[in-house]
C-alpha cells in the first residue's frame, strides 16, 4: 500500500469510528509515543549504570553488494510489508571497499543475536546514508551525505519520492509524530552538514508543509567521509503532556561539542525562526515566547559527539567519535549521569544509537560500532 493510500484509509477509519483515539491527521496513536514516558519528574537514575552486558545482534555488512560502516540505527515501531516491530533499520555509510561517503543501503534486522543482515532499500540518492527514520505509515526516510537528499521508501523498500534543497548535505534525521495529540503534523527533520542548520517537511497529507530550513547557525567541520561534524544526533521527545506532547527536539552538534533542546518544534515554520550564534551557546528566536533553543550541556566530556538516544525516562545517552568512544549520559536539564566507554579503539566507531523500554529497569541501548561493523546491543 503506498503512502497517500495508508493515509486514507486512517482518515476514513477515524472519520467512521468517530473516536478519540484518532488523530487529526488520520493516524492511530501507536509507534514511538506507545513507548515513551508520561511526563513524570526528573529522573537521575543512571541507566548506563545498569547496562552491563554487550551482546553481539549481528555483522552489519549488505549480503547484496557488501556496504559496510554502519552509522545510523533505528527501531521499527509498528509493523507492515517487510518491517515487523521491534525489528532494527541500519544505514551503511562506506561501500564494499571501505570509502566513506559512498554506502548506498540500509539493512534490516532482528532484535537478536546472530541476526542475520537483509537488504531492505540500495539506491545511489541515500549514498553516504546516515539515516534512515521512520513514520507512523511506516515509511522509512533514507538520508544520504553525499547523495545531498532525503529519499523515501515505503514498507517493502520500494522508493517513492526525494526530498532535496534546502538540504544539501544531510548528517541525521529523525521522525517526529505526538499521537495523543489533535492537529499536530508528523515531520521529518535533518540536520545538515554543509548549511549548518535544521531543515523540516511533512510527511502526511493533511499538512502539505514542503523543506524548510528552521534553524541555522550550527558549527560545522569541513572535513570528509566520517570526520564531518555538524548538527546531528537528533531526537524527539513525543511524551504525552496534557492533551499534546512535549514537543522537544534534541540536537547534537560535534563541532561545537553542544546538545540543544528546541521548544515545541513543530510550531517552527518559517525560514530561520531560530539562529543560533557563534559558539553554539546562544540563540536568537523570532517568535520566542512560542517556540526557542536552549543549551542543555556544552563541553566535557562531550568529545565529537555525533549520534544520541532518548530513553524512555526522558534522559539522553549521547556517543563521543573521539575521547575513546565514549557514551555519556545526561539529563534534559544537562546534569551528567554516567559515562561508558564501548569500544576501547582509538578511531572513532560509535555513529548510531537506539533506546527501547518502558521503564529504567527493562531499557536497552542498540548500537552501531564502524570498528567491528557490527550492531550491538547494551542490556541490564
Amino acid at each position: 500500500m503506498s503512502f497517500s493510500n495508508r493515509w486514507m484509509t486512517l482518515v476514513i477509519f477515524c472519520a467512521v469510528l468517530a473516536t478519540p483515539a484518532c488523530n487529526a491527521s488520520g493516524t492511530v496513536p501507536a509507534g514511538p509515543a506507545a513507548r515513551r514516558r508520561l511526563a513524570l519528574p526528573l529522573d537521575t537514575t543512571s541507566i548506563l549504570n545498569k547496562l552491563k552486558k554487550d551482546v553481539v545482534i549481528g555483522t552489519t555488512t549488505d549480503p547484496t553488494n557488501g556496504d559496510t560502516g554502519p552509522r545510523a540505527v533505528t527501531v521499527v515501531q509498528t509493523g507492515a510489508g517487510r518491517l515487523k516491530k521491534g525489528q532494527l533499520l541500519v544505514c551503511n555509510f562506506e561501500n564494499k571497499a571501505g570509502t566513506a561517503g559512498d554506502g548506498t543501503t540500509i539493512d534490516l534486522f532482528d532484535p537478536k543475536p546472530k541476526s542475520k543482515a537483509a537488504t531492505f532499500a540500495q539506491n545511489s540518492a541515500i549514498e553516504g546514508c546516515d539515516g534512515d527514520a521512520v513514520s507512523a505509515a511506516i515509511n522509512v526516510y533514507g538520508s544520504g551525505l553525499t547523495g545531498g537528499g532525503v529519499e523515501e521508501f515505503n514498507d517493502t523498500g520500494k522508493a517513492e519520492e526525494g526530498y532535496g534543497p534546502p538540504i544539501e548535505a544531510p548528517l541525521a534525521n529523525v521522525d517526529a509524530y505526538c499521537s495523543y495529540a489533535f492537529y499536530y503534523p508528523e515531520n521529518i527533520y535533518v540536520g545538515d552538514a554543509k548549511t549548518g542548520s535544521i531543515v523540516k517537511f511533512s510527511v502526511n497529507p493533511s499538512f502539505s508543509q514542503q523543506e524548510v530550513q528552521i534553524i541555522t547557525g550550527f558549527a560545522v567541520t569541513k572535513g570528509s567521509g566520517w570526520s564531518v561534524l555538524g548538527p546531528s544526533g537528533l531526537q524527539y521527545d513525543d511524551s504525552p503532556e496534557g492533551t499534546a506532547c512535549v514537543d522537544t527536539l534534541y540536537i547534537v552538534d560535534g563541532a561545537d561539542n553542544t546538545i540543544v533542546a528546541v521548544s515545541n518544534a513543530r510550531t517552527l515554520t518559517e525560514t530561520n525562526e531560530i539562529v543560533v550564534e557563534k559558539g553554539g551557546k546562544k540563540f536568537k528566536c523570532k517568535f520566542a515566547k512560542t517556540s526557542c533553543a536552549t543549551l542543555v550541556y556544552s563541553g566535557k566530556p562531550l568529545d565529537a559527539p555525533v549520534a544520541s538516544a532518548l530513553l524512555p525516562n526522558g534522559n539522553l545517552i549521547v556517543a563521543n567519535t573521539q575521547g575513546g568512544n565514549t557514551l555519556v549520559e545526561l539529563t534534559p536539564t544537562g546534569k551528567v549521569l554516567a559515562t561508558k566507554v564501548v569500544d576501547k579503539s582509538s578511531t572513532a566507531g560509535i555513529f548510531g544509537l537506539a533506546a527501547i523500554g518502558t521503564n529504567d529497569n527493562n531499557t536497552a541501548l542498540f548500537f552501531t560500532d564502524t570498528n567491528s561493523n557490527n550492531l550491538q546491543e547494551l542490556e541490564q
